[in-house]
């Protein structure tokens, strides 16, 4: 009986001790879901000829949601968003229903890709590129395009390029982007890759665009667009690449504008070149102007002296017209000239130090500017208007690791009007040679054309040679330390500039070349690098085309 009690006495104590361990712990739950939804019912199926249903449903093996619907969804034939639905609207279900509201076209095939818009409910995976295809005749097209889309400027290439495709019949005319939807529209959406997939055999023509309105239409002013220099024919052009560039705006001038005394805005846009204008009022001949470029917006400054006067007349050679505008003076306030400077931190060992102003400086008086060394000692000087009147150069030697303080005494500078500086002082200094390092490049580049080359510091050009220097040796020493990067521009027509491509007149944009990786450059550091553009771009293994459109295959598929 005592060995019973101590049985028992100890079969409790263990329970009591697996209750006590069984509450220290918290449960942890499965690990995180990283599988997609699985598709496992087309209805009607995938593939469907004769299609004359007004919907088709997609059914996953757990819930899911819809994101991104309108950008992701990628409908060929376009269809616009008025002509179909797609369901669920909110919430979460097995099941997405695309919903037609207007008849399809006879005889075509619909290619409709999800993209990565359909998600799990709980943990947002993406069922990558779903397609779903159906035709409303006999047979499904099974032609395809695929290629590459790069950006013919940028080193990086914006995502979510359309892709379309014009036939070309009888009355097929160049202009037909800009009037006409395409046939079939694809999208290299999250990638740079595309893939055209159940086309039908004939001859297209073909571009790439950024379609900013999402309207299938070029808009010249706002989209990139990449063209072939051909029209292609399938089934033999299955393999195509395009370089998207934006086209020279349409130039014309807006509207005139006051800005304060003496100060007219004559805004514009696009690019101008030689675009003509004419200030058409009776004026006094004491009366005399100066144009500036103003370098935030698209505008030339107009300013005058030697005149009061409440209004002035531009003529403008709008639309190919004369017109004229008239600018009215409200409420004018005197400007007072301000100086400020324009090099930031320390002053590097190649550049001059540099000021700005807000009016147009149009005399120097190098006399007036006084310049001393960390010594106190006068170093020569001499002052510089640059072209835009709004810059002035303060040209002295430069040595390493010295400071230097420099005074604008009044009259050094004098404005359009005859004003002139209060006494001004600035300071700056040098960094040690060693606190900067080297690039030494060789470039290596087989073309017919010459080429420029350009250092970049993030966007900004830091650096360039406008022509090619005999063996392909540059050099760009007494850099501060940071992160370079090196592009190549093919220069046709030697005007020493990149030129943009025009689609209508079929011409392609200058090619441009960026050195594969960023330079790393490091104080007291020599960077020896070679750039040579025929090994710069390894080929994309074909496991990077992500953007490759994935179909679940019939047998995986339940009728």
């Amino acid at each position: 009986m005592m060995r019973l009690g101590l049985n028992i006495l100890l079969l409790g104590g263990l329970l009591l001790t697996t209750v006590q361990c069984a509450k220290r712990a918290s449960p942890t739950g499965g690990p995180r879901d990283s599988l997609p939804p699985v598709l496992i019912n087309a209805s009607p199926k995938l593939n469907t000829v004769f299609f004359d249903k007004e919907e088709f449903n997609l059914t996953f093996d757990e819930y899911v949601t819809l994101k991104d619907i309108s950008k992701q969804l990628i409908i060929s034939p376009p269809l616009s968003s008025s002509q179909y639905k797609v369901y669920p609207v909110t919430g979460a279900s097995k099941k997405v229903t695309l919903k037609l509201l207007d008849s399809l076209m006879d005889n075509t095939t619909y290619t409709f890709n999800f993209g990565e818009s359909i998600i799990d409910f709980n943990e947002s995976n993406p069922s990558s590129y779903l397609t779903y295809t159906l035709s409303t005749g006999a047979t499904i097209d099974s032609l395809y395009i695929k290629g590459r889309v790069t950006d013919a400027f940028e080193r990086e290439t914006e995502r979510y390029i359309s892709l379309q495709l014009y036939p070309v019949d009888s009355i097929y005319k160049d202009s037909v982007i800009f009037t006409e939807k395409p046939l079939y529209v694809t999208s290299t959406l999250d990638t740079t890759i595309f893939r055209f997939q159940n086309l039908r055999a004939g001859k297209y023509a073909i571009i790439a665009l950024e379609d900013k309105a999402g309207n299938y239409f070029f808009d010249q002013n706002i989209d990139k667009i990449g063209f072939v220099d051909r029209l292609i024919e399938l089934p033999q052009d299955s393999i195509l690449d395009f370089r998207l560039f934006q086209e020279k705006a349409n130039f014309f001038w807006d509207k005139p504008y006051f800005i304060n005394e003496h100060h007219i805005a004559l805004a514009y846009y696009g690019e101008r070149e030689d675009e003509s204008y004419k200030m058409v009022s009776q004026v006094p001949e004491s009366f005399e102007s100066l144009v500036t470029q103003n370098r935030e917006t698209d505008t030339l400054d107009y300013w005058f002296r030697g005149a009061e006067l409440d209004s002035l007349q531009f003529e403008f050679n709008i639309k190919d017209s004369l017109q004229i505008k008239t600018v009215y003076f409200k409420n004018p306030t005197p400007d007072s000239l301000v100086v400020d400077k324009n090099t930031s931190g320390s002053l590097r060992l190649l550049e001059k130090f540099e000021l700005k102003t807000n009016l147009p400086i149009t005399e120097v008086n190098s006399e007036q500017v006084k310049v001393t060394n960390i010594d106190t000692l006068p170093v020569p000087a001499s002052l510089k208007i640059q072209e835009n009147y709004d810059r002035i150069t303060i040209d002295f030697e430069v040595i390493p690791n010295d400071r230097y303080e420099i005074t604008l005494l009044p009259n050094a500078l004098v404005d359009f009007w005859g004003n002139t500086n209060d006494t001004l002082v600035y300071r700056t200094s040098t960094k040690k040679i060693e606190d900067y390092g080297n690039i030494f490049l060789r470039v290596q580049h087989q073309s017919p054309h010459p080429y420029i080359i350009e250092l970049l510091k993030g966007d900004e050009v830091f650096r360039r040679y406008d022509t090619p220097l005999e063996g392909g040796n540059y050099s760009f020493k007494l850099l501060d330390a940071a992160k370079y990067r090196v592009r190549l521009i093919e220069d046709a027509n030697q005007n020493k500039k990149w030129d943009t491509g025009n689609y209508l007149e079929k011409i392609q944009p200058e090619q441009v070349i960026y050195y594969w990786k960023e330079i790393d450059v490091r104080a007291n550091w020599d960077m020896n690098e070679t750039f040579n553009t025929s090994q710069n771009y390894p080929d994309l293994p074909e496991s990077a085309t992500a953007s490759a459109v994935l179909e679940a295959p019939d047998s995986q598929v339940q009728p």
